[in-house]
């Protein structure tokens, strides 16, 4: 047989990508017999490879279970690819269309474990919406459990991985409302599922409220959320859900077939 070195092919490379990619939605958390069985390794060997990769931040050990989930390195590996796929390149001319429509900002995020990461934003360009702009900006990172976008991104996870996730998030008080009872997060994460919008009332901050609604692929998933916000003087959380709340499931919408997703037919 031929040698890695003459052919160009490296097996430890191939093993370590396999790896990574054995997790997947629904199958979030591995432990090394899990990925020996499924890669067809030896144990030693297996736990090896792990090893090497928790070190590098691609997997990280989920403590109670003494299993492993994706790490933040390989996570921000999938945010970088993001930056090069259709939809953010989709999202990119709706999201300007509507602030230009709106007047208001509108964001795209993506989850990345316990955070939403923006991947597109379009600022608005009037001055006075621009004053209570966030400082955020196409990488920034923020909670998920108190933002809107991290609602829905939350709401639709596999049960599973939600349970996971929120085993892993520390319920701090960040904004005059934030919910940091893990029974009324679950009823809320329901609620937005019901509805199919989220919103965020002086969770994240005083006086801000934004809500938020999916944008799915062709596989039916949520792989990101939209968000719109407002200064509490200047909309109601009823009047901004009632003003923008359509036209922004409308975007989702757009967005969403763009990108191949077909609801299912009634």
């Amino acid at each position: 047989m031929p040698s890695d070195v003459t052919t160009g092919h490296s097996q430890s490379l191939e093993r370590g990508l396999a790896i990574l990619s054995a997790f997947k939605p629904g199958r979030s958390l591995l432990g090394i017999t899990d990925l020996a069985r499924l890669l067809d390794l030896n144990g030693a060997t297996a736990h090896r490879y792990v090893a090497t990769l928790a070190a590098l931040g691609y997997l990280q050990q989920d403590a109670p279970t003494r299993k492993y989930r994706l790490g933040p390195q390989a996570l921000d590996l999938g945010l970088s690819a993001l930056g090069s796929i259709e939809l953010r390149d989709i999202a990119a001319p709706v999201l300007r269309e509507f602030s230009d429509r709106t007047g208001h900002t509108v964001n795209m995020a993506i989850l990345s474990g316990t955070e939403i990461v923006y991947v597109e934003r379009a600022r608005s360009t009037r001055s006075e919406l621009q004053a209570i702009d966030l400082d955020i900006h196409v990488g920034s990172r923020l909670p998920a459990y108190c933002t809107s976008m991290g609602k829905v991104l939350l709401a639709y996870l596999p049960r599973e991985q939600l349970d996971n996730v929120l085993a892993t998030i520390e319920l701090v008080k960040l904004g005059p409302n934030t919910i940091t009872n893990r029974r009324e997060l679950a009823a809320e994460f329901k609620r937005v599922r019901a509805n199919g919008l989220a919103h965020s009332n002086e969770e994240l901050g005083n006086g801000l409220r934004s809500i938020a609604v999916p944008v799915r692929i062709h596989t039916g998933e949520v792989a990101a959320a939209i968000n719109v916000h407002a200064h509490r003087t200047m909309l109601t959380l009823s009047e901004l859900i009632a003003r923008l709340g359509p036209p922004l499931r409308e975007i989702a919408d757009e967005i969403s077939m763009q990108a191949g997703y077909r609801p299912p037919s009634s």
